[in-house]
């Protein structure tokens, strides 16, 4: 393999999190898939083969390829090739989007995707009636993946009425009279899901590589896929990843967080050990995802104090027994297995780090998305050697936060949401990811809002009236960090140790923006973009 030699520009190594400074790196060089050397251009250009290929950065930033620690991939590939509402907001631009896809797709018996924002509806909450214009039945997946719009077909080909009970772990809205209204939330989503058409082998593998693709275009070059198993009538991936890990399609370094089926309970730990070994190549499966409970839009994020103006009972949702969770956790640690928490409220967030108290910091366990933390509890990451797994993007005023947040969490309670800067304070070790495609999987949108608090321009909610005003500033990063957490931090999470830095005899993930973002206003940041990536020193994107 030919040497390759990136000169002329600042070098993030992500080996301390700290800028690029005047006289440092400003040149790597790439033998055989690996930093070969890393310093100034002058010593590093010696050592180059002949005939080596060099690429000019000319002043433009050369990171680590990043690593989304909390993504779904396959999902939003699928979602891509369905109805696909992410790009466009509110009611009339829904059904317009949807009416097209209608039109151009006569054939297929369902009209399936989703991508809709609570915030979009009054009360979060669209209604089946909005749908019945369709010749058939409609099943789509709100933005976050918590809950479903359904039409009044879809509802009467499920049998799904006035009289059936909610699940467990769900809840059927309803109208005044007890008929269901259109929206089912958490576990109800199975009641319909399961009868949408089911997606074939060829489709689920064509969604993983065109998400593949465009990951790669974000420069990101290793995720952990936050669920694999089936989950809200989602088909099993984990046989789509192996089949392209062996046949060397994937090409990303992955992680499968193994589904912990909340319905069930230790029993199906075995049945864990034995999908971990199946892993192969660039893909392994020593992460076993827990879903403790669902979002605070809908309730069912569990919350220590009731839900503002939502009656004494409303605490949300713990979907696993947190006395049961403690035996779980410990076995799948003694296995060796690392525990990938979602933990929306500050209830499953405790839960989840009495969970975790006691484990083996070595099995690098992680809570996911920690939107509220009861500030008590955020020594506690650095004190157990967790890490705080953080989706950036959504630590800002929009419609969501402004209108079904705030006002249901009360005052205190929404001040403790993403304390980013008290778990920094605090020796919390970060990770971060984007929880695609709940949300854009840019990275350097991620990083935008960590340090900022404010919605990036372009994004949908950017026209919103405090889009602009910082969501509590004093919880913001500084740039360094928030690179160091996609980048070295999300790599150590996933047990890539040979990745997430560069440095000398790690593996060549590399990353040149278009800009070095360390020199733009804060506000600016958002505006850098991905010019070339490389896996394994290999290149596999180069915008054009």
């Amino acid at each position: 393999m030919t040497d390759l030699l990136f000169r002329g520009g600042p070098v993030f190594t992500a080996t301390a999190p700290s800028p690029p400074r005047p006289g440092g790196p400003d040149a790597v060089l790439v033998r055989d898939g690996r930093v070969a050397a890393v310093g100034a251009e002058a010593d590093v250009a010696r050592l180059a083969r002949p005939g080596h290929d060099t690429v000019d950065l000319a002043g433009r930033l050369l990171t680590p390829g990043f690593t989304d620690a909390h993504v779904h991939p396959v999902q939003a590939g699928l979602e891509r090739a369905k109805c696909e509402l992410t790009e466009v907001f509110g009611l009339p631009a829904y059904l317009e989007r949807i009416a097209a896809y209608a039109a151009a797709h006569p054939d297929r018996p369902w009209i399936d995707g989703g991508g809709w924002d609570m915030a979009a509806f009054p009360g979060g909450l669209p209604h089946r009636a909005q749908l019945d214009f369709l010749d058939r039945p409609a099943y789509l997946i709100q933005r976050d993946h918590h809950a479903a719009w359904v039409n009044t077909r879809a509802l009467e080909l499920s049998g799904v009425t006035a009289a059936t009970p909610d699940p467990p772990d769900g809840r059927i809205e309803r109208d005044a009279d007890g008929t269901p209204s259109g929206v089912l939330h958490e576990g109800a989503m199975d009641l319909v899901g399961p009868l949408t058409p089911r997606p074939t082998p060829a489709d689920i593998e064509a969604a993983l590589l065109d998400a593949q693709d465009h990951l790669f275009s974000l420069g990101v070059t290793g995720w952990q896929d936050a669920i694999v198993g089936s989950y809200a009538g989602s088909e099993d991936n984990l046989p789509t990843y192996l089949s392209a890990a062996a046949s060397g399609r994937l090409r990303a370094r992955v992680v499968g967080a193994l589904w912990w089926d909340r319905t069930r309970g230790a029993e199906q730990i075995e049945e864990l050990v034995t999908r971990r070994a199946m892993a192969r190549g660039l893909f392994s499966a020593g992460s076993v995802k827990i879903m403790q409970d669902g979002i605070a839009e809908n309730f069912t994020a569990a919350v220590i104090e009731p839900y503002c103006g939502c009656g004494p009972d409303q605490r949300g949702l713990s979907y696993v027994d947190p006395v049961l969770l403690r035996g779980h956790v410990a076995e799948l640690d003694r296995l060796g297995f690392q525990v990938h928490f979602h933990a929306i409220g500050e209830r499953a967030v405790r839960e989840a780090l009495d969970a975790l108290e006691g484990t083996s910091p070595g099995n690098r366990h992680h809570i996911a998305h920690v939107q509220i933390i009861e500030p008590s509890d955020v020594p506690r990451f650095a004190r157990q050697g967790v890490t705080a797994n953080l989706q950036p993007l959504w630590a800002t005023h929009h419609l969501q936060m402004d209108e079904l947040c705030i006002p249901f969490l009360g005052e205190e309670r929404s001040s403790w949401q993403y304390p980013f800067a008290d778990l920094v304070r605090t020796g919390a070790r970060l990770c971060a990811g984007s929880d695609w495609p709940v949300s854009s999987a840019d990275p350097l949108q991620g990083m935008h809002v960590a340090v900022n608090r404010t919605e990036p321009g372009g994004s949908v909610h950017a026209g919103y009236p405090t889009a602009g005003t910082p969501f509590l500033p004093e919880q913001c990063l500084d740039l360094a960090t928030v690179m160091a957490a996609y980048t070295a931090g999300s790599a150590w999470t996933n047990h890539h140790d040979e990745a997430g830095v560069i440095a000398e005899g790690r593996r060549a993930d590399l990353v040149v923006l278009d800009r070095d973002p360390f020199t733009l206003p804060p506000g600016e940041i958002w505006t850098t973009q991905v010019a070339l990536t490389f896996a394994g020193g290999e290149a596999v994107y180069e915008r054009r």
